[in-house]
């Protein structure tokens, strides 16, 4: 698909409705309000489309620039233009896109490094979304040290933290807990040490999950599947 055709796609299938709801999820316009299951067709149809996710990006629309990360090819999107995306980020919608494309590329460690020792909300909340999604998929470059470093380094900064890094870093604990059953109990320890993470969701219905309970009603579940394989 050419850039025209694809933008034309996106305003066919964009619905006030949905609109509405972006918004009050944070997200400014431009935007033409495209539900997710009609991206993920899109996204099917294209596949990978670097040169498309470049020219998405250059719109600033939003619904082009989730499109666009979900179109990238991990391994053609170096440092630089991942850094450039980033900077643009001004929701936590995009900051969890681009995490997860982050998160999948060569270079996901030291963005996610990078990232999160800068102040603005979005590129650090982009940052810990990429540590998420690097545990998550078992990145080559996650190991003990880096799950310990993250979870001390959790524990110690979260409270302290702007609005959506702290819901990141939530989300990162979880992760961390979810790794195996000795980094399960570590982190559902440190949850119960961090206490309740206050998240301000707006003018929405999301709720911050309770790590601790998140972790262990994840194995709980993965207990229960395991059972029902044998």
């Amino acid at each position: 698909m050419t850039l025209n055709e694809t933008l034309s796609t996106l305003e066919a299938l964009g619905t006030a409705q949905n609109r509405k709801v972006y918004a009050r999820h944070g997200v400014n316009s431009p935007m033409y309000g495209v539900s997710y299951a009609h991206l993920n067709r899109m996204v099917r149809k294209i596949r990978c489309d670097q040169h498309l996710a470049d020219t998405l990006w250059t719109t600033g629309n939003h619904d082009a620039r989730v499109l666009a990360t979900r179109v990238a090819d991990p391994t053609g999107m170096n440092a630089a233009q991942l850094d450039a995306w980033a900077r643009d980020i001004d929701n936590s919608i995009l900051a969890g896109e681009l995490g997860a494309l982050a998160g999948v590329s060569k270079t996901g460690l030291t963005r996610f490094r990078k990232w999160t020792s800068r102040r603005g909300e979005w590129v650090a909340t982009a940052g810990w979304n990429t540590f998420t999604e690097m545990v998550l998929n078992d990145h080559g470059d996650v190991d003990e040290a880096l799950l310990d470093t993250c979870l001390e380094r959790i524990e110690m900064q979260i409270h302290g933290q702007p609005n959506r890094v702290r819901y990141a870093m939530n989300n990162a604990l979880i992760a961390i807990g979810t790794f195996s059953e000795t980094y399960r109990d570590r982190a559902i320890a440190a949850a119960n040490r961090i206490g309740p993470v206050e998240v301000d969701h707006g003018e929405t219905n999301c709720k911050t999950p309770d790590a601790a309970s998140y972790i262990a009603k994840s194995f709980a579940r993965k207990e229960k599947q395991r059972k029902k394989g044998r």
